[in-house]
């Protein structure tokens, strides 16, 4: 997250409750904000289409659309996103901000074509919608995938005040087209929902633009041999397939799921209180992305900067207690807002699916999704000090475990029956999130051992 840290200790220090509230909605937008707000419009658009307790059929057609593009889109680019943030961190560091805008030109370009070509293929040879359909469909695909890309910029912009608006403004008019449109059946919806994330790609696009100059104008510069990381890629990809892993069991299990619009299916049991569990992690990524890039970056590059200036021993081992306690302190502090946000949701779970229209039957399976997600928020503390320590190798390892788990479990539980529904991706996460915390301890413990003596 290069440049962050900077932009939020300064709203952090500004001594203000208006800087405070900044810091925490400029963090909850950058971790979290495309994925919950992408809820919330998709939530939204089915709130405002029903009548009566009545949904139309073809706001279903919609949202298990979108969500598919979503899922998809996220793990076509996943392999990229990693390999492209350690690039971009790389060049800030090296103070070579020309090359950020025309490699992520460069990167956007790539993934047009591969998106634009693999979707294309899908949708002519497995779709039997209308040409409309599948026109809007490619469309949609290709921009949520370049939005993507554009979003591991926007951590090192100071125009987080422009950020905010660009995602306001995108989600509210893909709901508000999306209603004037949706006399047009899944074909208008689809159509407010491409023409928003349009909007919102080109405004966050011009920030990028504004922030970043550059006399080249595409490069390709992060698929030298020599910046290509095997490791972040393969990290990335099992990172989303290990979040998308439960989903798609159930959407392909016909046991569990019921097609909405060919040859897409949905698991209206699964799908719903998963989403809604999702809405529940802002809170805890804006306390995680705050705790991480100031309390605990800061000590980070004391530490390493001590080391490199010659400090002496007593000095370095006092830098490296401190940042372990901020490293305990930041995970207390996530646990803690996690964890009351789950509370609150917990005691409001009834009342909040009857306001989206769900069965409260649906309640339990709400309750474990909302604890489940409030565990990851940790998991992905810990496989960001995994990064920020250059642990590839275990940061693969710990997502490998956490999508082989999640499969083994889901699958376990879909044999178990309905009762267990939701345990298996549960169980994923909190087995993932506790071996990643023994192996970050281990790794800690170590630390100063393997500094001085392993990298002479």
């Amino acid at each position: 997250m290069a440049g962050i840290g900077f932009r939020l200790r300064n709203l952090m220090n500004s001594e203000s409750y208006c800087g405070l509230l900044q810091a925490y909605g400029f963090a909850g937008i950058i971790s979290s904000g495309p994925w919950v707000l992408s809820i919330v419009g998709i939530l939204l658009i089915g709130l405002f289409n029903t009548d009566k307790g009545y949904t139309q059929p073809f706001v279903g057609e919609f949202q298990i659309s979108v969500t598919y593009l979503m899922a998809f889109s996220l793990l076509l680019t996943s392999p990229l996103q990693l390999m492209f943030t350690r690039f971009i961190a790389d060049r800030v560091y090296e103070e070579k901000e020309d090359l950020v805008l025309p490699n992520l030109l460069g990167a956007i370009l790539l993934v047009v074509i591969i998106g634009g070509v693999l979707s294309a293929i899908v949708l002519s040879s497995l779709f039997n919608g209308s040409v409309m359909y599948r026109v809007l469909m490619l469309a949609g695909f290709v921009i949520l995938s370049v939005i993507w890309m554009v979003v591991i910029i926007l951590s090192g912009l100071k125009a987080h005040g422009g950020i905010l608006l660009a995602f306001l403004v995108g989600y509210g008019i893909t709901v508000g087209a999306s209603l004037k449109l949706s006399v047009f059946g899944v074909e208008g919806l689809l159509c407010g929902f491409v023409v928003g994330q349009g909007v919102l790609f080109f405004m966050l696009l011009y920030l990028v633009l504004r922030a970043y100059s550059s006399t080249q104008l595409i490069a390709f510069d992060f698929l030298r041999r020599d910046q290509i990381f095997l490791t972040l890629a393969a990290t990335g990809f099992l990172y989303n397939l290990a979040i998308w892993a439960d989903k798609l069991i159930f959407w392909f299990n016909p046991q569990t799921s019921i097609a909405i619009i060919a040859p897409l299916r949905g698991s209206e049991l699964y799908d719903m209180p998963i989403f809604l569990a999702y809405l529940s992690i802002l809170p805890g990524m804006a306390t995680f992305l705050i705790r991480m890039e100031t309390d605990f970056a800061e000590q980070y590059e004391m530490f390493y900067r001590a080391i490199k200036e010659g400090v002496p021993l007593h000095r370095i081992s006092q830098i490296y207690d401190d940042m372990c306690q901020v490293i305990r302190r930041g995970f207390f502090e996530i646990f803690k807002v996690q964890g009351m946000t789950v509370i609150i949701l917990l005691a409001l779970g009834e009342p909040l699916l009857k306001w989206v229209h769900i069965s409260p039957n649906y309640q339990i399976l709400l309750n474990i999704d909302l604890v489940s997600v409030g565990v990851q928020v940790l998991l992905l503390a810990v496989l960001n000090l995994l990064f920020y320590f250059d642990y590839r190798r275990d940061a693969l390892y710990l997502c490998l475990l956490f999508a082989l788990s999640n499969i083994l479990f889901t699958l376990l539980s879909q044999y178990m029956g309905p009762m267990f529904y939701g345990y298996g991706f549960a169980g994923a996460v909190v087995l993932s999130t506790l071996v990643g915390m023994f192996i970050i301890s281990r790794r800690l413990d170590k630390l100063m051992y393997e500094t001085f003596m392993l990298r002479q």
